[in-house]
Order: structure tokens, then C-alpha cells, then sequence
């Protein structure tokens, strides 16, 4: 309850239940390790599955995040990544790679037994652009399919992934990050950078602390996470808001699962194929790019990386375009039998045919 006894805000997920906080500190001290808390949605929504709307709200050491489909070789300098020891995570849903460190907030909104709001970034955005709103950047808004900006600059993007009647919706928030290592280590797709109209990362993202109100400026991060939650469950003091801390069961069960799996260079950097021809575009889901060999006028060998998201299986669109001739019509076809909608998204298998046979 909060302190004039109204319920907790009741934003989405499960109806007529209030949302909860979901305290990830261990030992009483935060957990600063991405690896860590990009498997964390994963057991709460999988695992643990606590009926109605829980909230997650931590910060990392400085790490690379990379979504589930990305080519980390693509999208990230690693030369530079390992010169001023970054970490790099690849996160269990889609979206795109993103810089973090100890000036940046990651919020996380997990929904266990109602999905009617998947796919619905406004519900997810509002919470944040209440209080930010509140705490004097009245200019932060929702922006095309998943970012929060500020006069046109990026300050947030958001994700989501699905398992069953359970989801975990969320994204960042920059408060204070360090620009330079961000713009350094970041290697965005210059088509798309092209396709929005601007020259370079540094163009179009921001820390939304400029635009706070004067009490914010001296704040660190943690300390402005604490207003953040405080503003969102409308209470005076974090003691006030219902809590569920994890125990040491949970943390047994994350330790085992990261071992093996999330901790390891093969899932977190992948394998670069090395295929022959690469092509990569910006379409209205994201970007998506193909690594594909073409030997006597088949595709011998085809992976698809990007920042779209989707609940599908994109392995069924590599199966079917292995073997297919390299000719508009029969790589239509290919793409068209893929259920694109289901596994890809909102796409024809034409202009995915396109990309492939186009000269860049």
C-alpha cells in the first residue's frame, strides 16, 4: 500500500492485481554483473513465474548488450571492447545492441498470467514518461515502435520476449552514461543510420539527466533509480513498496543455469560464419541482415542476425532458404512458405528476396 492507502499502480499484465517489486540485491548489495542480469527475465519468467505484474529495476557494470539475433561481430568493436575491459551479453530477447554502465538504468516489467499487452510498447513507456514527466523532462516521449526521446534524441529503446502466458517487457534508461565510450565501442549499421537521417550514433541518442528539474543533477544513477521506483509505486519510502527479495533458492537456480550457457563466449559472441556475401537493411521491423553463400546459383549457406523482435523461430527461414536457387521468384517463394509473420514479422517474402540479390 502506499502511504495515503491507495493500492500500487495497476499499469497492465495480469488484471485486478497491483504491481510488485522484484528485488534482485544480493547479500544486500546490488548485482552490477550483466551477464547476470540479462539471465534474470529468463528465470522469472520461466521458472519462478510469481502470478501477476512484478518490476525489476538494476544497473550494470559497463557491458555491450547485444540482442538475441545480432552478429556481435558486426555490431560492436570488439578491439575496443577488450581494451577497456567491457562486457559483452547477449540478452534472451530481440532489440538492438546498447552500451551500459554505472549512468545507466535498466527497468524490467515482468508479466506472469495475462499477455493481452505483449507487443504494446505504450503500456510499458507510460510508467517512465509519468515520472519523468514529473521530474521536469515534460519533453520525453514515445517515438516510433520501441524508443523513448527528447528532442529527437534517443534516451531509452525497449524489448520484449515471450513464453507461454508469461512476458518480460523492458528497456533502458540513460541517465549519465559515458557517451564516448558508448559512441567508441558501438558499431551501429550504417544503412540503417541512413535510413533515420543522421550521420553517426553520437547524433542521435542523450542523457535525459540535462532535462531533469535542478534537484536530479547531483544525483548518481542508483539514487535516481530510488525516485524512479518510489515515483512509480507512489509512495515516500522504499520500504513502503510490496517486495519480493530474491532468497537463496533463486540465486542457486540462476548460478546453476548460468553456467554452461549465458557465461559462455559461444552464446554471448557467437560464431561469425564467415560467409561469402553479407546484405543489411532497415525495414519497419528493424534490421535485418543475411550472411549467405551462393555456389552454382543455390544458396549453400544462409543466417539471418538483426534487431527485429519476434516470438517465432528463425532457424525455419534458414532451413527453407538452403538449397534454393538464386533467383527472385524461387527466393520469394522460399521466404513466403517461411510464415514470415509468425517468425520474422510484419515483412514480404519480395523484399527480402530483394535484399539478397541487391548490389551493396
Amino acid at each position: 500500500m502506499t502511504n495515503d492507502g491507495r493500492a500500487s499502480l495497476i499499469f497492465f499484465g495480469e488484471r485486478g492485481r497491483a504491481m510488485f517489486f522484484i528485488n534482485t540485491d544480493r547479500d544486500n548489495k546490488p548485482v552490477n554483473d550483466a551477464t547476470v542480469n540479462q539471465s534474470l527475465d529468463n528465470y522469472l519468467i520461466n521458472t519462478l513465474k510469481l502470478p501477476g505484474h512484478g518490476l525489476i529495476m538494476y544497473i550494470n557494470r559497463p557491458s555491450v548488450i547485444i540482442g538475441v539475433n545480432q552478429n556481435a561481430y558486426a555490431e560492436v568493436d570488439l578491439k575496443y571492447l577488450r581494451e577497456k575491459d567491457i562486457a559483452l551479453v547477449r540478452r534472451s530477447s530481440g532489440g538492438g545492441a546498447v552500451y551500459q554502465d554505472y549512468g545507466n538504468i535498466i527497468f524490467e516489467n515482468i508479466i506472469v498470467g495475462d499477455t493481452t499487452d505483449f507487443g504494446d510498447f505504450s503500456k510499458i513507456a507510460q510508467p517512465i514518461l509519468d515520472a519523468l514527466h514529473d521530474f521536469g523532462a515534460t519533453g520525453a516521449v514515445l517515438q516510433g515502435r520501441n524508443d523513448l526521446v527528447i528532442d529527437g534524441k534517443k534516451f531509452s529503446g525497449m524489448t520484449m520476449v515471450k513464453v507461454g502466458d508469461s512476458y518480460a517487457a523492458g528497456g533502458t534508461l540513460m541517465f549519465d552514461l559515458n557517451m564516448e565510450d558508448a559512441e567508441r565501442v558501438l558499431t551501429p549499421d550504417q544503412n540503417k543510420l541512413q535510413s533515420k537521417g543522421v550521420k553517426s550514433v553520437n547524433k542521435r541518442v542523450t542523457n535525459i539527466k540535462p532535462y531533469l528539474d535542478e534537484r536530479f543533477q547531483n544525483m548518481t544513477a542508483a539514487e535516481f533509480k530510488d525516485e524512479l521506483l518510489k515515483h512509480m509505486f507512489h509512495v515516500d519510502q522504499l520500504s513502503q513498496i510490496e517486495t519480493y527479495n530474491f532468497a537463496d533458492e533463486d540465486w542457486r537456480i540462476i548460478d546453476d543455469r548460468l553456467q554452461g550457457q549465458y557465461d559462455t563466449d559461444e552464446w554471448n559472441f557467437g560464431k561469425n560464419p564467415g560467409f561469402k556475401e553479407y546484405k543489411s537493411k532497415h525495414f519497419d521491423i528493424g534490421t535485418v541482415a543475411f550472411n549467405f553463400t551462393v555456389e552454382d546459383h543455390k544458396v549453400t549457406a544462409f543466417k539471418i542476425y538483426g534487431d527485429f523482435i519476434t516470438g517465432g523461430n528463425i532457424n525455419i527461414i534458414e532451413q527453407n532458404l538452403v538449397g534454393t536457387s538464386f533467383d527472385q521468384q524461387s527466393l520469394t517463394a522460399a521466404f513466403d512458405k517461411s510464415n514470415l509473420a509468425a517468425n520474422l514479422g510484419k515483412i514480404t517474402g519480395a523484399e527480402l528476396a530483394d535484399l539478397m540479390i541487391s548490389e551493396q
